[in-house]
């Protein structure tokens, strides 16, 4: 039985990729913040009570902040494979905490790497890089082209690129550099713009508000499904040498497109409802994230099948079925073989 740990395991990607890690027959190991309140609502369907005899998914206390504790973790735990994920992964609340955002996105990273490094296991390394990292770089974007990153979470994120990279050079580690570009889904946070076009639409469909306030919708963005997302991280893994890959879906929309799939698909017209909000803008903005993931498709035989407006639709379903069973934690039913992951 292979042994996986992630960092970021109650986010979005975590989520999926511990279920698919599951599905394939791994033990998953998975990292979480000390909290007072529970923050486990994206892996409670996983959960197995750790006494049983069937049980494959332990949850241990860390941080990212905290080196010593994730060497001890690493060293005891032996994965073969580490997906690190974990980050301040909000862009515009980067701005308005850089150091924060320096401190766990960026040498979060090295820290990380030190502990593999430290705790002397053989593993494969996986850094969840971002297309943040392009930044004003013009579209389309590949593996090749020029980092120009335009907020300090996309300057966090060059910096663990480069680390990775340079422990991978430097003491011949087994370590990868997912570039991903933008994938969503049910899961995400409420206040990623996706998630709130589509949660504010499914309320305002329900009656439950009737506003929704956003900052630039011209911004244009590769959007993925995050499902299928995770099923690159884990073939990155299984080559026989390590490299550095983009995932996306190849296909731009804007915000504004966004919002008009997702509120014409509930017969709603965004303009009656959406209102500007300047505290949402960017001191610096990226106007357009494109990826090119022919490398991916070549290499590792990934290719995403759900593209940006498809997502939006599937979202705003989501969203509306929570409406409609609110008062009870949503889980996503939607597997990934059922939308055709490659």
């Amino acid at each position: 039985m292979k042994r996986a740990f992630i960092t970021g395991i109650t986010g979005q990607d975590g989520s999926y990729l511990a279920e698919l890690l599951l599905s394939k027959g791994y033990e998953v190991h998975g990292l979480i913040r000390r909290a007072s309140t529970f923050n486990t609502t994206r892996i409670e369907h996983l959960y197995v009570d750790p006494h049983e005899s069937d049980a494959k998914l332990f949850l241990h206390y860390g941080d990212l902040s905290d080196g010593a504790r994730l060497v001890s973790l690493l060293a005891a735990i032996k994965p073969d494979e580490v997906y690190n994920l974990a980050a301040q992964s909000h862009v515009r609340v980067s701005f308005d905490e850089p150091e924060h955002t320096g401190d766990t996105t960026g040498v979060g990273s090295m820290r990380m790497l030190e502990a593999v490094r430290m705790a002397g296991i053989d593993t494969r390394f996986y850094q969840a890089s971002s297309s943040e990292m392009f930044g004003a770089s013009p579209p389309p974007q590949d593996e090749n082209t020029e980092f120009y990153p335009r907020s300090p979470y996309g300057a966090a994120k060059v910096y663990s690129y480069w680390v990775t990279k340079n422990y991978r050079e430097a003491y011949g580690m087994f370590a990868v550099n997912g570039i991903l570009f933008n994938h969503e889904s049910p899961r995400r946070g409420e206040t990623f713009v996706t998630r709130k076009i589509t949660r504010a639409a499914a309320r305002i469909k329900a009656g439950l508000q009737d506003e929704l306030w956003l900052g630039n919708l011209d911004s244009i963005r590769d959007w993925g499904y995050a499902a299928e997302y995770v099923e690159g991280m884990w073939r990155m893994l299984q080559v026989d040498e390590p490299d550095d890959f983009v995932l996306a879906t190849g296909v731009g929309i804007t915000v504004k497109d966004f919002l008009e799939e997702t509120f014409s698909h509930l017969g709603l017209t965004w303009e009656d409802h959406v209102k500007f909000d300047e505290r949402y803008l960017r001191p610096t903005e990226v106007d357009a994230l494109i990826g090119d993931a022919s490398k991916a498709e070549k290499a590792l035989g990934w290719k995403a099948t759900v593209d940006g407006r498809e997502l939006a639709r599937l979202m705003v379903d989501a969203d509306v079925e929570a409406i409609q069973h609110e008062g009870s934690p949503w889980i996503d039913t939607v597997s990934l073989a059922s939308w055709g992951t490659k």
